[in-house]
């Protein structure tokens, strides 16, 4: 989850809540990959979550990469919760996932290194100490009480919300796990048309990464056991947002969204500050019960932006959040299926293409049925497996258009990034799928055995 923002001056105009949405644009020159992944600790003897705190903790890990790597702290009320170097930061899940959010990179073969890089640093520290790591979309073993509560206070707000408006924000706060893209936009109607792509296609990515079929010891009836918990949420600032598809969508339609959202919090002197439930238009009147007569700077703003969570987020950036957690090969692949759909323009006319006449109902059916069924989810006749097959087959065209070589020279483009998901259309098989076979096969019901065959 984001870290507080900060520089930003006093909002004194309604227009400047678009105007800094629309400091994003930035020329294709200079369009960057940021990958941002996250993954579960467990203690390698007893297959227990990792503690906050004692030998064999989150904390131990963060110190860790800190004394020997390099990194430097990030403290909130006297506790180390996260890591920066390079652009790059580590933070902490609610339930004490560690996250590596990436520099912001030219290509994928450059943001395939960064994550190679940290889950080597991260291996190597754990190692040390009896610690392990697993890339999954949720869970599969560990019951709510078992998960920690990071000392952060937007955790400690957020927690105490979360079962006030919908029934799963505790479980996607401290037992779910994902892999996400941020990827840049030239224009508004650049952004219009890569987030419309985005929230189309943001199934296809649920179905192909489902990496989440059990939960609290046993199989739970999902691919994507992590996307059906956010389909249980917050129904104020999660979904498919349709309102994207309309005519005259751009920067001030998604303020306008963004101020319906309810706040959480905000953040002042190093402390966040409950407002939850409350309105960012009150906020903006100087008539937040919170901070009475007090009126919001940008930063409240960039901080408020990161409060909602629909399956593709407008920032500075637009984030693509439809993926679960997963196995240190995918880690690359998600970002080259959306660099190769949306920063290529010949591929991103064939996305759109492809989805525009799809109503409402449909984009939905294939978000419910993703988080189902995976490559076997079927709407209107027609198979996951197919319409993945077809939208990989323009990432690929986009990757080749796109022509960045990597290792000096020696691997022409970004192309085979792609072939762990070419496996996946071309068997029907998601990792969710794999798991499940071993599971009713050699695992014999042994779920403990997931740890030792998908760790990192």
């Amino acid at each position: 989850m984001s870290i507080p923002q900060s520089g930003g001056g006093p909002i004194e105009r309604h227009e400047q809540l678009a105007e800094y949405l629309a400091e994003g644009c930035k020329p294709k020159q200079d369009w960057r990959i940021g990958t941002e992944h996250e993954k579960f600790g467990y203690c390698k003897d007893t297959h227990k979550p990792l503690p906050f705190d004692g030998e064999r903790s989150i904390r131990a890990v963060l110190e860790g990469l800190r004394d020997r790597y390099g990194w430097a702290e990030v403290r909130e009320g006297g506790h180390l919760i996260g890591l920066e170097k390079d652009g790059a930061n580590v933070s902490l899940e609610p339930g004490g996932a560690l996250e590596l959010s990436g520099a912001p990179l030219e290509t994928i073969h450059q943001t395939c290194d960064e994550v190679n890089e940290h889950l080597r640093e991260v291996k190597d520290i754990a190692d040390e100490i009896g610690v392990g790591f697993i890339g999954l979309g949720a869970a599969p073993i560990w019951t709510h009480d078992q998960m920690p509560l990071m000392p952060k206070g937007r955790y400690k707000l957020m927690n105490a919300y979360m079962d006030k408006v919908g029934t799963t924000g505790t479980t996607m706060m401290r037992r779910t796990c994902t892999v996400q893209v941020n990827l840049d936009f030239g224009s508004e109607a650049d952004m219009v048309q890569k987030m419309r792509v985005a929230i189309a296609l943001q199934p296809v990515a649920t179905a192909l990464f489902a990496n989440s079929p059990f939960f609290e010891g046993k199989p739970n009836g999902m691919k994507s056991y992590r996307s059906w918990v956010w389909q249980h949420l917050d129904p104020a600032r999660t979904g498919m947002v349709p309102f994207v598809f309309d005519e005259g969508f751009g920067f001030e339609r998604w303020v306008e969204y963004m101020l319906d959202v309810p706040m959480y919090f905000v953040y002042r002197d190093g402390k966040y500050i409950d407002a939850l439930g409350m309105s960012f238009r009150d906020f903006l009147k100087g008539e937040l019960p919170a901070l009475p007569g007090e009126k919001p700077t940008l930063s409240d703003w960039a901080d408020h932006l990161t409060t909602a969570f629909p399956e593709a987020r407008l920032k500075k950036f637009i984030e693509m959040r439809g993926a679960d957690g997963g196995p240190w090969r995918r880690l690359c692949a998600l970002p080259a299926f959306w660099v190769g759909l949306t920063y290529d323009q010949g591929a991103l006319d064939a996305a759109w293409d492809l989805v525009k006449g799809w109503d409402a109902e449909t984009r939905e059916a294939w978000r419910l049925g993703a988080a189902e069924g995976g490559l076997q989810a079927e709407v209107g006749g027609r198979t996951m497996q197919d319409l993945a097959t077809e939208v990989l087959d323009i990432a690929r065209s986009g990757l080749k258009a796109r022509a960045r070589p990597g290792l000096g020279g020696m691997v022409q483009d970004e192309r085979h990034f792609l072939h762990a998901l070419e496996d996946s259309v071309e068997t029907g098989t998601t990792p969710a799928d794999e798991l499940l076979e071993q599971y009713n096969g050699d695992w014999n019901g042994d779920l403990d055995r997931i740890y030792e065959a998908f760790a990192y």
